[in-house]
This record gives C-alpha cells, structure tokens and sequence, in this order.
C-alpha cells in the first residue's frame, strides 16, 4: 500500500525555487545546491551525515548570499508516502545584524562573509560550524525511554474558518516512569501558539513558565502535580500545508494524516505510540454549506447549529473515542461528501455498526464493492480470530489527495481514492482484488495496531507485518485459493524485497537506528514482515498460532508493546521457546537454504541434508516444509512435515522407504529464504514436480523454473531440445487440468515476467530478453493452437454474455485464464493472415466484455 521514496525538486527546471515567498534565481548555483542537498539527504538515510557530505554541503551553501529561512521546498516522500519537511540547516536561527539581500552574489570559498537572508555576515568557517551542529539525528532503539509524564485524557475543539483554523487542546496530564520535564513535540512551521495555561493559570514563556525551543514545548515538573491540566490554542493553516501531514486542505474537504509524527503539526503533544490517551471529546466546527459533513474518531455524540460567522451559517458535531489510542491514529474530516451506508451486526456480541463510505458526490457509484469488501472483512475476523469490532460507526472516506494508500484511523479510515473506487468501466479484477485487500487490511488494523499498537516506530512491523499476514489470508479465503495467493505474494517478496535486501537499503524488519522513521515504511517491514508471521504459523500449527494470538490481545488489549511482547505470547501460549526464532527481527539480508539428498536402499531410508546461510551471526530458526514423492510412481508417500532448521547444517532421515524419493522443499514457501538443490539433473526434477507434486505453489514453481531455463537458453542460442521437451510436457499437463481453480491454472501456464527474469541475469540485455522470452511463447502457441483455440472457445461459451460483471473467484479465475490463452494465440502473427485472425480475436474480446 506504500510509494517509493522520491525526492521532489519544485521548478528545478526552471532555477526558481519559491522560498516562503522569495525566488532563488540563479539558476546554476540553484542546480548545484539541489544537487548537494539531494546527496545530503540519500547520504544521511542511508549510512549518517559524512565528511565527504558535509564538505559539499557547505561548499553549495557558500555560492549562496541570501540563504533561505526554511527548506528549499524540498521534501523527502518515503516509502511509505508519508512526508515530512527536510530543512536546510537552520542558517537564519543565528542571532546578529546584517542587512538583508535579495540576490546572489560571487561568493570566495575562504574566509569572505556570507551574507544571510535575514540574519548576518558570517565567515564559511561559521558555516561549517552551523551544518555541523545541525547534522541530523540517528535515533537508536537502544536508547527508548519512558515518559516522565503522559497524557491519559483529551478534549479538543477545531474552529474550521477560511484561511486559518484554531485548534484549542485541553490534556490530562499524570506522571508516568521516570524523572523529567513535560516535553511536547510541535513543528515550528506548522503551529502559531495563542495561549497556554495550567490548571486554569496563564503560563508565561521563560523562567517559572514554559519553554519553546524549535520543535519543542517544555513544562517544567515543578509546575506539575498528580494530575495537571494543560490547555493550549493553537492557529494552522491547513490551506498551506502541502506536506499532506497534520490537518490539510484536500480540494475542497479538510483531512488529516498523523502516522507517523503528523499530530505535532496539529498541536502540542507527546506525538509517539506509547502515548495512549482516551479522547475524550473532540468537537469540530465549520461552515455549513460548505462542509456539512463532520466527521472525527469514535462515535458521534453531539451535533447542532453554532454561531454565525460573517452572516455565514455554522454547525458542529461532537465525537468520543473511548478506547485509549496513540496521536498517530487521530483523525478529522471535514466536506461535502455524499455517501453509502450500510449496517452489520457483530457475533457474539449483536452490537449493531452503522457503516457509512463517503467520497465526492461523483464518485459515489463507484463505493458498493468497498462497502461489501467491508461487511466481509468483518465477518471474516470474526470467524478467523474472534475479533468483533469495538465502536457503534465505522467510516471510510475517500480522499483524492492522500499521500498514502490508506490509514487505519479508529473508527474513521482514510483511504486514497485508488483504493476504494471500483467501477466495471475503469476497473480490472486487479483492481476489486486490491480494494478488497486493502479495506480488509485496515479493517483488520482494528485490533492489530489500534488496541494493541506499537511502543516505538522500530516496532512498526508489530503491527504492519502481522496485519498484511492477516489481509492475505483474509484474500485468500475471499479467492477460495491460498496456493494463487501465495503465487502472487511470493512473486510481489521476491521481486521488491529481495531486491532491497540485496541493496544499500538492506535492513531488518526491526531496525536498530534510523535518522527519519519515514524510510522504513518499507517491503521488508511490510511483507518480509508478514512472512515472519507466517513462520509462526508454519512453525506452531493453526491452533497453535491461535492460541498465541489469543494470549497477545489478553495481555495487551491497550497497549504499546514490542516485537519481543508478541514473541512471548505465541512461545508461552504454546510452551515452547522462540530465543532463537527471535533472531529473525535482527537480522538483514535474503538467507539461502541448500539441501543435498541420499537414498539408501539397504536401510531404506532417505537422507535430507539442509544447511543455512544468513547475515546472523548465529543460525537463525527456519521452518522447512517438505514431503516425499516416490520416483517411480509420482506418488506422494510422505505427506508434507515441517523441518525445525536450526543449526548451520542437519540431515534428516526419513526410515520405511521401498523406493527412492524425491524431495519437494519449501513447500508453501515456507520461509523467506532462496533455496539451492544438488540434483545432477534439475530440469528433469523440475519437470517430475510440475507434474506430480501435491503442493500449489512448488508444483507452480518448477514450471516457471523451466520457463527460465528455456527463456535463457533461447537467449544465448544454445541448444533447448530437451529442455523445450520439457516445457511442452509441463505446458500441455496445465492446459488439459481438470480444476475449478482457474486462476491456479492461467498462473500455470504463464511464464515468467521479464522483471522476473532480468532478477535472475547478472548483466540484463532489455532487447534479447524480450525476443527469447516472445519467442519461446510463440513457440508454445504454434504446438498448441488448437488445443489453446478449443479452451479458449470453451471458456467463452461457459462465462456467456450479460449486462452485470460477476467478481466471484470462479469468474475472475476463468476471466484470467482466458486471457492468458487469448495472449498465446495473439502471439501467432508471422504472416498477414495470421495478424488478421489475431486482431479480430482480440477485437471481439474487447467487444463482447461488460468490464474492464
């Protein structure tokens, strides 16, 4: 559900860089600062603030005579979408006289002054001295402390008025562990303080009042006893807040995003996860005609006409959240939306849940697959986990200009229209696949990351990987196939984060420092994450992963925990220990399983030897899924056991074997790891597997391996007669299957992408990989056309014709299979006649279809 991260340069084109209102209009020293400051912030991210870094920094700022008073409307979008300013260093925080200037002047990279916008002459040596001390930050997890102070209650109003908001914040303050001041986060950029008072006495700014450093506003513990209120009122502008972080101006509706630090942007407060706090009550006013829907966390408990403002009618609603919840998954809205709604009554419970979808009145045609999605989602909880939902609303809104897929609010999910959206007009079964997924994702967020939620941001994948866990399986019951899910998941691992962990970026699931959170909302917490989960379940059984998840929400139902919190639930629910499993959390980088095998006929037994590669530096616990075909017969005469891989090498032995055997390892994908055989023979192996193997996924696997084979050796136009043998025996077996699962059966006989491919070649030629690969399709095509043609005529017959696209599994299933036959038989197109055949086939597809 997350972006790449980009770097974004506003006109750099052009040389002009709008700066709080002033223009940089030199457009070489503007391109050569970018520049500068594009390699200072990958060099920060990635390995910390250099020397190398610094010294080109500080050579880009001194062509500069008027540096800027803020960020060079630079900012940095992680992976994860969410964005946050990256200021230059803070040049214009240094106190002395100069005169302004507002052009750049020839600037000697001695000891000559540097003349600032807004601040003074100073000498380079001056320069270096300020980016030095402004050198970011590396925040390690080592270092977590609890809070002297937290906040147990909230109440807020939001005065919503053209051009500016007021946002008054009263909090409960009580002393938490430890000794310390009260210290509360909010960007400078973001908040204009109003007032500030303590159990109803105004605070004054310096001694025996509070303080206000940059980010940070201070109370000192004298000031506070065993329960203080604080109130603050705060003015933003959310008009002008293009960050899409805190409250902000999405066309005409006003939203906000506070995961991961946005609710700093919003008002003073202790904006991290272990800071959970029950909001009380949270009223919003606004303009009526314009913005009549008022929308907030929790349930609505008030709502009615307010005071006037410029002769224009105003009004309010009241919400209540009673569940304690961290500022990250806070949330308002405010426009004028049209909507759905439905209802669902929970199990056991019979609560009764209004659920509403709201958008732009346009689009609200295009919500009843959400809303469904939705309604399943919940059931499915309910059956899987015995998770009911907890509220008396719940709402999704759709929002245009949503830096993010979606976010998991209580009560109130924010979702970029992409992901909520489905019409048979714009949208393929790619398209309901991922809005089911992904309503079902934030749904499920509900209880894993909202009840239960992380203490730090190094914790992410607590919440993060065990709740794509949960959408895949949710995904793979709503496609009544787990072996296409797991096709697709596997696929989606292996070419984004394989890739990241063989990259610069390599890092593991819980990292151990980062300069900004914002880049590790990442394919390794995300989906290596979920694949951990998995792991669990692989490793302890489906009741017992149960038992573990059980034991979680009875110890932490409202609370911030860690990594090592879930891992003592699944160890003690299920009395075993995990110490090792633990590594997993730790450890960077792709493991790579190899296996030998032996048979020994006189004993008959057969002999499975794995051994471990990993960047830990003690072997990790890796679940090994494997089961037995006889070599003679194809059949399976070891159903399948997983195997505890815990040293750096172990054989297994399986006694009472009449024949030899051939092993099917990883069966499932049962662990993250790349998997390396011995066999003098693969391809004759593989071919074996794609033919008799009982696993989905390994039975998938082989065919693809002798796709690649092939493809590769078209490509280096070596001789492929065996190996064509081969992948037209696997080829004809997957289009003669006699199954109800289509998609199973389309994916069966497709072969690998060309990204897919290219992942596999050390040095990738574009051109000649996409000629073998067309090649070898079009030579599958011309030995099977007519059987192709007669499955595609059959299809087409039994799917029929009608005006109301079905997206039950069967149908999406024989829609994908179709395709993937009408792209065979459109690769037979040597001679005009044959293009002709292919197009009016395609055409008439096109036609005939009632969806996209």
């Amino acid at each position: 559900k997350r972006g790449k991260s980009t770097v974004h340069a506003k006109k750099a084109s052009e040389g002009k860089v709008s700066v709080l209102g002033s223009k940089i209009q030199d457009s070489a020293a503007m391109k050569f600062t970018q520049s500068a400051y594009i390699f200072f912030l990958l060099s920060t991210t990635t390995s910390g603030f250099t020397r190398n870094t610094s010294g080109i920094l500080r050579r880009s700022v001194a062509r500069l005579s008027s540096a800027p008073s803020s960020s060079l409307a630079l900012s940095h979008s992680a992976s994860a979408g969410k964005r946050r300013s990256l200021p230059l260093p803070a040049l214009h925080r240094m106190q002395c006289p100069a005169q302004p200037t507002n052009r750049f002047q020839s600037v000697s990279t001695t000891n000559a002054p540097l003349s600032l916008r807004g601040g003074c002459a100073m000498s380079t040596s001056t320069v270096e001295e300020v980016v030095e001390a402004t050198a970011p930050t590396e925040i390690f997890r080592s270092d977590y402390k609890p809070l002297p102070y937290k906040v147990s209650n909230v109440s807020m109003n939001f005065d919503i008025q053209p051009g500016k908001t007021y946002v008054t914040s009263t909090l409960t303050i009580v002393p938490n562990e430890g000794d310390g001041d009260l210290v509360l986060d909010g960007e400078a950029d973001a908040l204009k303080l109003l007032s500030i008072e303590l159990d109803g006495k105004e605070l004054a700014e310096g001694p025996g009042g509070y303080t206000l450093e940059g980010d940070e506003l201070t109370i000192p513990a004298s000031l506070l006893g065993e329960e203080s209120k604080l109130v603050t009122k705060v003015e933003v502008v959310p008009e002008d807040n293009t960050q899409l972080s805190g409250l902000y101006k999405s066309g005409s509706m006003y939203c906000t995003q506070c995961e991961a630090m946005g609710f700093r942007r919003i008002t003073f407060y202790p904006d991290r996860p272990d800071n959970m706090a029950i909001f009380d009550s949270v009223r919003i006013e606004a303009n009526k005609e314009d913005y009549p829907v008022l929308l907030g966390n929790g349930n609505k408990v008030e709502s009615g006409a307010a005071d006037s403002l410029d002769g224009a009618e105003r009004h309010y609603a009241v919400w209540s959240d009673p569940y304690p919840k961290p500022s990250y998954l806070f949330c308002i809205v405010a426009g004028n939306l049209g909507s759905v709604k439905g209802s669902y009554t929970t199990v056991p419970s019979g609560r009764k849940v209004h659920l509403e979808i709201f958008s732009e009145h346009d689009n609200v045609g295009k919500l009843d697959f959400a809303m469904r999605s939705l309604e399943k989602s919940m059931k499915w909880d309910e059956d899987t986990f015995g998770l009911e939902y907890d509220l008396d609303i719940y709402n999704i809104v759709a929002v245009n200009d949503f830096n993010m897929g979606a976010m998991e609010n209580k009560g109130l999910n924010v979702f970029n229209t992409a992901y909520v959206l489905a019409d048979p007009k714009s949208a393929t079964d790619v398209d309901y696949e991922r809005v089911e997924s992904v309503i079902g994702h934030e749904y499920f967020h509900n209880w894993t990351g909202n009840r239960v939620t992380c203490r730090d941001w190094f914790q992410l994948t607590l919440k993060e990987g065990l709740t794509v866990y949960r959408d895949q399986e949710f995904s793979g019951d709503m496609m009544n196939s787990h072996a296409v899910k797991r096709i697709e998941d596997v696929n989606a691992l292996r070419a984004r984060q394989f890739a990241e962990d063989a990259g610069p970026m390599s890092h593991p699931i819980r990292p151990n420092s980062y300069i900004s959170m914002d880049n590790f909302y990442t394919s390794t917490v995300y989906s290596k994450g979920a694949e951990v989960i998995r792991m669990y379940r692989t490793l302890l059984g489906n009741d017992g992963f149960r038992k573990g998840m059980d034991l979680y929400f009875e110890r932490h139902d409202g609370s911030a925990v860690t990594c090592d919190d879930f891992l003592s639930a699944m160890g003690d629910a299920n009395g075993v220990d995990l110490s090792q499993f633990a590594r997993w959390y730790s450890t960077n980088g792709t493991p790579t399983v190899k296996y030998d095998t032996k048979y020994d006929a006189e004993k008959k037994t057969f002999y499975l030897t794995l051994s471990q590669e990993s960047n830990s530096e003690e072997p990790l616990h890796i679940p090994v899924a494997v089961g037995l075909l006889d070599k003679s017969s194809g059949e399976e005469v070891v159903a399948t056991k997983v195997l505890d891989l815990k040293e750096k090498e172990q054989t297994f032995e399986f006694d009472g074997l009449d024949n030899d055997v051939l092993p099917s390892v990883l069966r499932g994908f049962s662990a993250p790891v790349k998997l390396v055989g011995s066999s003098e023979d693969e391809e004759k192996d593989w071919a074996f597997l794609a033919a008799n193997d009982s696993d989905g996924f390994n039975r998938w696997e082989a065919g693809q391996k002798l796709y690649t084979n092939l493809i590769f050796q078209t490509m280096r136009g070596e001789d492929t007669g065996k190996t064509l043998d081969y992948v037209f025996d696997a080829f004809q077996r997957a289009l003669s299957m006699e199954s109800s699962d289509y998609s199973i059966q389309a994916y069966a006989m497709s072969v690998p992408s060309e990204s897919t491919l290219a992942e596999e070649l050390e040095v990738v030629d574009p051109i000649a990989l996409h000629k073998a690969r067309g090649d070898v399709r079009k030579a599958i095509a011309r030995k099977f056309y007519s059987e192709i043609k007669a499955k595609y005529d059959e299809l087409t017959e039994a799917m029929g014709s009608g005006e109301d696209i079905k997206l039950d599994a069967t149908s999406i299933g024989q829609r994908r299979l179709r395709n993937a036959l009408l792209g065979y038989l459109c690769t037979v197109k040597d001679t005009p006649e044959e293009r002709d055949v292919a197009s009016e086939l395609a055409m008439k597809q096109f036609e005939s279809s009632f969806g996209m």
